[in-house]
C-alpha cells in the first residue's frame, strides 16, 4: 500500500478522493492553513497529491495572495517532496491555464495564454515544478475545466439553486458547449496516475460537453421539477452589459479534447454525463 499525502483534504475533492481510495492508500493529509510546513516529514511519503489552493475568487483577490498560495507554497512543498525522496507530486491546475472562453477546443498541447491572477498563478506553479522532475521524482499535473458533484459549491450550486426555486428561466435554446468533469471521473484519472507514474500534462473531462440549456434540464430530471426554459434575447444582451463575467460562463463555450491523456493512460471515464449529473443532485453510494 502506498504512503499518500494530501493537501487540501477539506475541500470538495480532497472529500471524495479520501472517501473512494482510504481503502488502497495509506492517507495522510496536510493543511496549510493549521500546520507547518517545517514541522512535515514526507520522508515515508511515495506520493503527495496537492489540491491546495486559492481558486477563482468572483470577489477578486489580488495578484498577490494568487502568488502567494498557489505558486510560493506549491513551490515549496515540491522542493520539500523532492528532498525527502516522494517518488511523484500530483498538481491539480487548472483549464485557465489556457485563457478564458473561445470557439476553439483546448487540448494537452494547447498554448496558454491566461488572461487572470488565478491562471498565471497556476501556470508559474506548473513551469516551475516540471524543472524539478528527474528520474526519481515524477511530476503530473492536472487541468480541470469545472468539478461537479454532491456539495458541490460555487456556480453550478447556484444554477442547482436557481433551477429548483424558478419554475421558469430565460436559458432557453443555448447552444454552447462547456466541458466539465464529474468528481468520480477525476479521482479515477488521478488513480490512474499513481497506478502508472506517468509524468507530464493530463487533461480531465468527462466524455461530452453540455450546453446551459441542456445541463439545466438533466437538473430539473434529477430534481423531478417541472422547469420552462424561454428563449428572450434582450435578456443576453442585459447581462452582457451588466453582468459580463456571468453571460461568458452561461452564453459561451469553454471546451476541452482530452484523447492525448485517454491514449497515454489507457483512460476510460467510469461515469457518464448523466449519472455524474444524478450524484452531484443525490450523492453516489461510495
Amino acid at each position: 500500500m502506498q504512503n499518500l499525502l494530501i493537501t487540501g483534504s477539506s475541500g470538495f475533492i480532497g472529500k471524495y478522493f479520501i472517501k473512494k481510495y482510504e481503502h488502497k492508500y495509506a492517507i495522510k493529509v496536510f493543511s496549510f492553513l493549521k500546520d507547518d510546513i517545517n514541522n512535515l516529514d514526507c520522508s515515508t511519503i511515495d506520493v503527495i497529491f496537492h489540491l491546495s489552493a486559492l481558486v477563482h475568487q468572483m470577489d477578486g483577490a489580488n495578484e498577490e495572495q494568487y502568488e502567494k498560495i498557489n505558486y510560493f507554497q506549491t513551490i515549496e512543498l515540491a522542493r520539500k517532496a523532492k528532498e525527502s525522496g516522494v517518488k511523484q507530486f500530483i498538481f491539480m491546475s487548472t483549464v485557465k491555464v489556457y485563457g478564458e472562453e473561445n470557439n476553439h477546443k483546448y487540448n494537452e498541447n494547447s498554448k496558454c495564454t491566461p488572461e487572470d491572477a488565478y491562471g498565471r498563478s497556476k501556470l508559474k506553479a506548473e513551469l516551475e515544478i516540471q524543472k524539478l522532475q528527474d528520474k526519481s521524482f515524477t511530476v503530473s499535473i492536472i487541468r480541470t475545466p469545472i468539478v461537479y458533484g454532491y456539495g458541490v459549491k460555487a456556480n453550478i450550486k447556484s444554477l442547482i439553486n436557481l433551477v429548483y426555486k424558478l419554475p421558469i428561466l430565460p436559458f432557453g435554446s443555448i447552444t454552447n458547449r462547456r466541458s466539465m468533469v464529474y468528481i468520480g471521473n477525476l479521482s479515477h484519472l488521478v488513480d490512474l496516475l499513481i497506478e502508472q507514474k506517468q509524468s507530464g500534462v493530463f487533461l480531465a473531462s468527462d466524455d461530452e460537453p453540455l450546453s446551459t440549456t441542456n445541463l439545466i434540464k438533466l437538473i430539473a430530471k434529477n430534481l423531478d421539477i417541472q422547469v420552462y426554459l424561454l428563449k428572450i434575447p434582450f435578456f443576453q444582451i442585459l447581462l452582457k452589459i451588466f453582468k459580463p463575467n456571468f453571460h461568458k460562463r452561461l452564453y459561451e463555450s469553454l471546451e476541452v479534447d482530452n484523447s492525448i491523456t485517454k491514449e497515454k493512460l489507457q483512460l476510460k471515464n467510469p461515469y457518464s454525463v448523466e449519472e455524474g449529473i444524478k450524484f452531484m443532485i443525490h450523492g453516489e453510494n461510495i
